[in-house]
This record gives C-alpha cells, structure tokens and sequence, in this order.
C-alpha cells in the first residue's frame, strides 16, 4: 500500500490523517509535537530508518505499526513488541490494529 492509498483507506475507517511525512525531519517534527492516537511507521523513510521516530512515540504513549517490505527480521528487538504488516499489507489486518488502539 503507498502512502496515498494508506491515506484513503485510513481516512474510510474513520481517522484523520496527519502525514504523511516524506522525510526524517517531518516525521520527528510530527511524532514530538502532534495530538495523535495512534500512527504508522514505514520502516524505511527516505532511505533512513525511522527508528528515533518509534522511539520518540514511544516515550510519549503512542501506539504505532511498522510497514516494512521486511517482516520482522529488519526490526530492532525492542521494536518486536509492536504490531508489524508486511507490504504490500490488507486494509482489514489494519483495521484489526486500530481496533485494539480505540
């Protein structure tokens, strides 16, 4: 799923989207300020992992999702205790996730 069609499909199930971030600045400017509930993480942004982003969301009680081309084995251990889909991932498995975050 492409940011795009992330944003439609989340915007359906009834969130607001505030990204997406295109770059690692944009990203940390969004995870350390923004009044957000929830959000996901591509693993990969811009060529940077977007791990001080989990990290920053993290601290802040925020809870997130991982979308690599990856699965897990790209992940930091103390990343393994959050949801991850692997792209190209299902509209309903990511519905499943933001049900158990409202």
């Amino acid at each position: 799923m492409i940011a795009s069609s992330l944003e439609d499909a989340l915007t359906d199930l009834g969130c607001v989207v505030i990204g997406p971030a295109l770059n690692m600045k944009d990203a940390t400017r969004l995870a350390r300020a923004a009044e957000i509930d929830g959000a996901s993480l591509d693993v990969n942004i811009a060529g940077e992992k977007v791990y001080p982003v989990a990290d920053i969301l993290s601290e802040r009680g925020i809870p997130f999702v991982f979308l690599t081309g990856y699965g897990k084995a790209g992940l930091r251990e103390s990343d393994l205790s959050h949801p991850v889909l692997q792209k190209p991932c299902s509209l309903d498995r990511f519905e499943e996730i933001l049900a158990g975050w409202r």
